[in-house]
């Protein structure tokens, strides 16, 4: 019998999995709110718990430890500079999961996981900003022969 050994393994293989729990915690750090599956969500959840509280204690070996975990010296700096400021006095429980009914192909349980507390601009972080004083280009006329 089972009885609560191991992990979710999200039927992948090891390397798979951890690239995908490692992709999504980038997302969840870079825009605070995401998306995804329930079961990913579930799994997602206490490791980035984990992070903020790494990005707590501050110390040169926490900070190693984040950006190899993270792979990206940008985000792991969000957790300790920004992050971890806002959740000073919270003792765990960063994060929150919401479900958010079923995907239209599948039927798959939909969620929102997000940060407690979270920046709701982070959000439009690779939004492109429109330039209304650009003029727009114009076509060029193909010469047909």
């Amino acid at each position: 019998m089972r009885h609560k050994l191991g992990y979710k393994k999200l039927n992948r293989t090891s390397e798979h999995r951890k690239a995908l729990i490692k992709n999504m915690l980038n997302s969840l750090i870079k825009y605070e709110q995401i998306t995804t599956t329930l079961p990913k969500a579930k799994v997602l959840k206490p490791q980035a718990d984990k992070i903020i509280t790494l990005g707590k204690k501050e110390s040169l070996q926490n900070t190693k430890k984040l950006i190899t975990k993270l792979q990206n010296t940008k985000l792991a700096s969000k957790v300790i500079k920004t992050l971890s400021k806002r959740y000073e006095k919270r003792n765990g429980g960063y994060t929150r999961i919401i479900k958010s009914g079923f995907r239209y192909g599948d039927n798959a349980p939909m969620a929102v996981i997000e940060f407690v507390d979270r920046d709701v601009e982070a959000k439009k972080v690779d939004r492109k900003k429109i330039d209304t004083s650009k003029k727009p280009k114009e076509e060029k006329k193909a010469a047909t022969a």
